[in-house]
């Protein structure tokens, strides 16, 4: 059940840290709660709101300066999926990074609320897991584009990574390797043309030519393109412009064509790469 006043946690923080020894009082001086434990020099300060927000962090650290001892409590709804006030995972975070404690009360029907303790005032922050993983990603990222082509803070749109660019560069050089083989088609046929009916020069080579499997292979395709793990480009297809027509050979799909028209000023420069 959620509470219609941040008045209503009071009752519960003051029972839970007395329990823990303290003498407390509220509304000390704009302080939402104020606790002295024995012959302890520094206060218990408690700052409450209905839910987690921006005023009750500043709050919070405004009262660092008159005590390291200082919570935050708020509410916990369980029911609120999805609501702010319930990263608590980050939220706890947050507060550790700086030096706050972070309280949270659960209201029920029928039983008396459930105090939590999720962070105490001083706790040192956990240590990132993975961060360095995470940091070579990103320089990785940074350093494999070849240009900035989004705006910081976009949303809901196709962001031109370091692997769509590398995928631009291997189907560059498949519409590249297919267009040159056309041509030569084109011109052995107007050859043959030409003599009409004379005798060929070479049947050989020519039935040779004739018979040429379609597409293009992912070693061709990696020197034309500069990009050493081309095969996986047309394996994974993540982005459907590749088409794998026979064993090891491959062809531009439309949504290939398509996408070096999208890209069409990527693909400029990409193609000073080739």
């Amino acid at each position: 059940m959620a509470v219609k006043h941040e008045t209503e946690l009071y009752a519960p923080l003051k029972s839970f840290f007395e329990k823990q020894g303290y003498d407390i009082k509220g509304e000390v001086r704009t302080c939402d709660l104020v606790g002295l434990r024995g012959d302890e020099e520094q206060p218990l300060i408690v700052e409450m709101k209905k839910s987690f927000n921006l005023a009750l962090l500043l709050q919070g650290v405004e009262r660092l300066r008159l005590s390291p001892n200082v919570y935050l409590a708020v509410e916990r709804v369980r029911d609120k999926k999805g609501a702010v006030n319930q990263r608590w995972g980050e939220l706890t975070g947050l507060c550790r990074r700086l030096g706050l404690g972070l309280v949270t009360v659960v209201f029920y029907k029928t039983k008396a609320p459930l105090v939590e303790v999720l962070a105490e005032p001083g706790d040192a922050p956990p240590q990132a897991r993975g961060g360095a993983r995470r940091r070579e990603r990103l320089l990785y990222e940074f350093r494999e584009r070849s240009g900035d082509y989004n705006t910081g803070g976009s949303t809901r749109v196709k962001l031109v990574t370091a692997y769509r660019e590398k995928a631009l560069r291997v189907a560059l050089a498949l519409q590249a390797a297919e267009a040159e083989a056309a041509h030569a088609a084109g011109l052995a046929q107007a050859r043959r043309a030409a003599r009409s009916g004379a005798p060929e020069a070479d049947p050989a080579a020519e039935r040779s030519r004739a018979e040429a499997p379609p597409g293009v292979t992912p070693a061709e395709l990696r020197k034309r393109s500069g990009v050493p793990g081309a095969a996986a480009f047309l394996q994974k297809n993540y982005y459907g412009w590749f088409f794998r027509v026979g064993r090891g050979r491959y062809t531009l799909t439309a949504a290939g064509t398509a996408a070096l028209i999208e890209y069409a000023a990527i693909a400029e420069i990409s193609a000073g790469k080739l």
